[in-house]
């Protein structure tokens, strides 16, 4: 049995940038990077992905990369994992990631499947070990085919898992046929993360060791209760929170991740900026989706956790 990277509740966090009409332009916001992760940290999660969808990996710049790492490394100082996004459609592009991030101090590498141009399963499989040997870090696959375009099947992933490094798969194929037949061929081999909030509890059921969330960003205590909820066999109090907690996270995907998130922790006080294009501001619909889930009684009182929440903010 390989060594669990995490188990419970990982935040996939979003990157915090300045106003693009501000002296700064854009750029990445270091101050802002610091409150989120010490809130993080001060709320139970268990493990921090850096840079990955979420975090706006393919707008920043080499150099950009490399210093969110960096910092994020520091800041955490070895209290959780960080786990750095370091996959692309490339793979010269995703070892030289995977190098930077490895000399960032990063203590994993989450690497996704190779977008738009795609490969074949055997093509998978050479990307995917060509990664993990040159970082030499242990790797969770990122199986996401809605935005890439290709699927990682349970027979790939149980050549990959006999890699010493590659440990894990964040899963958001969100399909739970598939997810059974990757842990029935791989067993304790290959630790299976959910990558969609809102099936956390039934992927829990099947045998996963967690999340990979965004909605932690805002709410990351109760995203870890859900997951510790389940592990000591406090089945229901795990299933009523994830109900509970279900109008929210399907809010943050009514826009293209990150653009919802972002909006909320903007509308709960924390200046974390817009996206980079091609990502574009929340359309109309999503914003008012997003506002009355934030305003939901239920909602309201987790919210008040949060470091710079207002209920004025809301108000609009």
């Amino acid at each position: 049995m390989k060594h669990s990277i995490f188990t419970g509740s990982g935040t996939a966090l979003i990157t915090p940038m300045y106003p693009f009409d501000s002296p700064q332009k854009g750029a990445i916001n270091f101050d802002v990077l610091e409150q989120l992760i010490e809130y993080q940290i001060s709320h139970s999660t268990d493990a921090l992905i850096i840079a990955g969808t979420t975090g706006e990996a393919t707008t920043l710049t080499e150099e950009e990369y490399q210093k969110l790492i960096s910092e994020a490394v520091k800041i955490t100082n070895h209290r959780i994992p960080v786990i750095a996004g370091s996959g692309s459609n490339n793979t010269k592009t995703a070892v030289k990631r995977s190098l930077i991030a490895k000399d960032a101090g990063a203590d994993a590498l989450l690497i996704v499947t190779p977008y738009y141009n795609k490969t074949s399963q055997s093509g998978l499989i050479e990307y995917f070990i060509t990664c993990a040997e040159a970082a030499e870090l242990p790797v969770i696959l990122y199986n996401v085919p809605s935005r890439t375009g290709v699927n990682i099947s349970p027979q790939t992933c149980l050549t990959l898992s006999k890699h010493p490094f590659i440990t894990g798969l964040k899963d958001a194929a969100a399909n739970f046929t598939q997810t059974m037949d990757t842990i029935l061929l791989c067993g304790d081999n290959l630790d299976i993360y959910s990558g969609n909030d809102d099936i956390t509890v039934p992927m829990l059921s099947l045998g996963s060791k967690g999340v990979i969330s965004v909605l932690a960003n805002i709410l990351p205590q109760k995203m870890h209760d859900i997951c510790v909820f389940y592990e000591n066999g406090k089945t229901t109090e795990s299933k009523d929170l994830q109900i509970e907690l279900l109008p929210l996270m399907r809010a943050l995907f009514a826009d293209v991740n990150p653009v919802p998130v972002k909006q909320a922790l903007n509308l709960l006080g924390l200046s974390v900026g817009s996206c980079r294009s091609p990502l574009f501001k929340i359309e109309p619909a999503a914003k008012e989706k997003l506002i009355t889930a934030l305003k939901h009684p239920e909602i309201q009182k987790y919210l008040r956790l949060f470091p710079s929440f207002e209920i004025e903010n809301l108000l609009f």
